[in-house]
């Protein structure tokens, strides 16, 4: 199983310090989200200081940007990176979308499908040579002079993670990406009795033999008692967060935990953000985290979602 480090702060000297970091500690990537920074330009610097481990964006937002934007900045990260990148995308919700990004908002899974298979003609457009050719529903892209084409890349495309949560945009992550990102938000039985199999019926629609697993797991550690406390009590303060909201439901309803969702939707409609944390329980905490001291923090990842997937994403603090 690999082990990337997960990085919250992409601002440049924060995210090509903490590349380096993750090489030399031997780590075998390092995944890069979108929230203060952008995570194109963070995962190209990443790439820029390395030379061995693997840089991804985890995730990049769709439908922010438009399938030709997209596909140039990735095609410029997978040549910064000499092959060692993958994009990771995700829809975000219809609010971010919306009002903080203004860009219209549709049925996410159909919208995905398009977007992805358009940045992957425009790849092979690049590639060919070829006539750039995108007639759909949500997006056109039909013209591609020579100026503007970059040509093949060494490389060849980056690999397309997608992250989902919902049984629809996770067997689409089985039938048009090279890697499904599970939310941190999910279980080994979640996991296993609803992810894996949606993921199976994906592949099965497009032929596609595999798609990789990326997992970024929940994880209380620290090097005394003082650190341990204060990462379950953010980690408590997340797991509470994601439980209270209705997207997340389904994997609480697994567990028969329908009440605890409801007293933390609750909680969170009154603004009770700071005491949400103490109404998840230890039973929860255990489904949701690993916690363990900082040297077997590998061989815990491993143990837990070693035979579920094949890549996993861990907070470096």
């Amino acid at each position: 199983m690999r082990i990337d480090i997960a990085v919250r702060d992409a601002s440049p000297r924060v995210v090509t310090d903490s590349a380096r970091l993750a090489e030399a500690d031997g780590y075998d990537g390092i995944q890069v989200p979108e929230l203060a920074h952008d995570p194109l330009v963070a995962c190209a610097l990443a790439a820029a200081a390395t030379r061995r481990i693997h840089v991804a964006t985890s995730i990049a937002v769709a439908f922010a940007r438009n399938p030709m934007t997209i596909a140039q900045a990735a095609n410029d990260v997978q040549l910064a990176a000499e092959g060692r990148f993958a994009l990771g995308l995700g829809s975000q919700v219809r609010p971010h979308i919306e009002k903080r990004f203004s860009m219209p908002w549709s049925a996410p899974a159909p919208r995905m499908r398009e977007f992805i298979a358009a940045v992957r003609a425009i790849w092979a457009a690049w590639e060919t040579g070829g006539a750039l050719d995108v007639r759909g529903e949500h997006y056109r892209h039909t013209l591609m002079t020579p100026m503007f084409s970059p040509g093949p890349n060494p490389f060849g495309p980056p690999d397309i993670w997608l992250a989902a949560v919902g049984p629809a945009m996770t067997a689409l992550a089985g039938e048009a990406a090279d890697g499904f990102i599970a939310h941190a938000f999910t279980t080994p039985a979640y996991l296993a009795q609803v992810s894996l199999p949606a993921l199976a019926q994906g592949r099965e629609r497009s032929g596609r033999a595999r798609t990789d697993v990326v997992v970024s797991p929940f994880v209380v550690t620290g090097q005394g008692d003082a650190e341990r406390a204060a990462a379950e009590r953010a980690v408590r303060s997340q797991i509470a967060f994601y439980a209270s909201t209705p997207s997340y439901r389904p994997v609480m309803e697994l567990h028969g935990w329908e009440d605890a969702a409801d007293a933390l939707h609750a909680a969170s409609r009154r603004g009770e953000w700071e005491r949400m944390g103490a109404l998840v329980t230890d039973d929860m905490m255990a489904e949701f985290a690993i916690a363990c001291a900082p040297s077997e923090v590998r061989g815990s990842v491993e143990a837990r979602f070693g035979s579920l997937a094949d890549r996993a994403s861990v907070a470096l603090a």
